[in-house]
């Protein structure tokens, strides 16, 4: 397979090398070619082809060809209009053809660009490089669904696989887990080793067509009582995990932004919970301390003061958290937790003093628990009425909010 895939990348290099004419318009007729080729190993070459050829387009030869995708390779309108003619005379006969008719050329060529070498690792860079350009709104917006719609099938919670990562994991991957750490940085191989300690523990969910490239990974400090503040996890001495009767989830990173919108729903924290419960017996509270990303952008966007007293601050912070946004929690870390049957248990103050801490949220950070009797009926809750659901030491905030 190795030496098939070196032939296909070597043929299509040498396309590239004999080419002299404009190159958007030789990559447009690329990609009208993709979608009529029946020959396997023709496509295997034209799709690694067209991912070469992007990679050497600058900035505005991406939109100019982008923007012929969005003109040219939406939906078969003709034969659109022909299957809803149908319909009228044979409903069951035309649902197929409208349904066929309806979807935008563009997902059958990125279906097609996937079954290039790399492919899927590629198309999710590609969107990632897409989203950084400035886009008319509506053509960013259409271009993005095909993605979203088509990662969303492909990703799918039961094509992931959890994997623990640990300090005999490979060098590449764990360089890869300090890259990414984007919730509290990684100072490096040191800071790494202490968070793979015997009382933390790290997962990664992979897929089979990336098995070297976290999609997430999830950081958990095994601790006795719940934690207020994210400096001790960070710092403090190893301690014994048999001991402990608390995981605290403390970061959850989104590795690749090219999966930006794609949904793993509840499945990311609920398997890593059940992995503890199993190796780990003895826990019996799960409980996140999760950062609030959007709550100084939110108070000075609003022109709100900032609260001297540390009740009205709290009062602020829960004023934020549980602000819904078309029935959903504005917020986008309690957005995750509060859709996934997590209960807002109490604000922490000063918990993050970090520059990152501070930018952000003041500070202030959240513990989100998750409780499995009421998973369910939290999750429902939310999604069905709005409703969020509270912990005792925020619920008189909440009154006094709403009264």
């Amino acid at each position: 397979m190795n030496s098939l895939f070196t032939q296909i990348a070597r043929k299509a290099r040498e396309l590239l090398d004999s080419r002299t004419g404009d190159p958007v318009e030789q990559l447009i007729a690329d990609c009208n070619e993709l979608l009529s080729s029946r020959g396997e190993a023709t496509g295997l070459t034209l799709a690694t082809t067209i991912f070469e050829a992007w990679r050497e387009l600058n900035k505005e030869q991406r939109i100019q060809l982008l923007a012929a995708l969005y003109q040219d390779f939406g939906p078969n309108r003709a034969a659109l209009e022909r299957a809803i003619h149908d319909y009228a005379q044979d409903p069951d006969g035309a649902v197929l053809a409208i349904h066929e008719a309806s979807e935008p050329r563009r997902q059958e060529l990125i279906r097609r660009l996937n079954s290039a070498p790399n492919g899927t690792r590629r198309l999710i860079h590609l969107r990632e490089q897409m989203r950084q350009l400035d886009l008319p709104k509506a053509m960013q917006r259409a271009l993005d669904d095909d993605f979203v719609h088509l990662f969303s099938s492909w990703f799918n919670k039961g094509f992931l696989q959890l994997r623990e990562i640990n300090w005999q994991t490979p060098a590449d991957l764990l360089e890869k887990l300090i890259a990414y750490e984007s919730v509290h940085a990684i100072q490096g191989w040191d800071d790494l080793r202490r968070r793979l300690a015997g009382d933390r523990r790290c997962f990664g969910y992979f897929h089979p067509a990336m098995p070297d490239e976290p999609l997430i990974f999830v950081e958990v400090a095994l601790v006795k009582g719940v934690a207020t503040s994210i400096t001790p996890l960070l710092t403090e001495p190893e301690g014994d995990p048999n001991h402990a009767d608390t995981a605290v989830f403390y970061s959850i990173n989104n590795c690749q932004r090219g999966l930006n919108r794609v949904s793993f729903g509840n499945f990311l924290v609920k398997q890593v919970v059940e992995e503890l419960r199993q190796s780990l017996p003895q826990l019996k509270t799960f409980v996140t301390l999760s950062p609030i990303p959007g709550l100084r952008r939110w108070v000075e966007s609003n022109g709100r003061p900032v609260p001297e007293d540390d009740e009205g601050m709290r009062k602020l912070c829960l004023e934020y958290l549980t602000t819904l946004d078309r029935e959903r929690p504005l917020d986008p870390v309690a957005r995750f937790h509060l859709g996934n049957g997590a209960r807002l248990e109490q604000i922490n103050l000063s918990a993050d003093p970090s520059d990152n801490g501070r930018g952000q949220s003041y500070g202030a950070m959240v513990n989100y628990l998750y409780t499995h009797s009421q998973i369910v009926s939290n999750h429902e809750a939310l999604m069905q009425e709005g409703q969020i659901a509270l912990g005792p030491k925020v619920k008189p905030l909440f009154k006094q909010l709403t009264a």
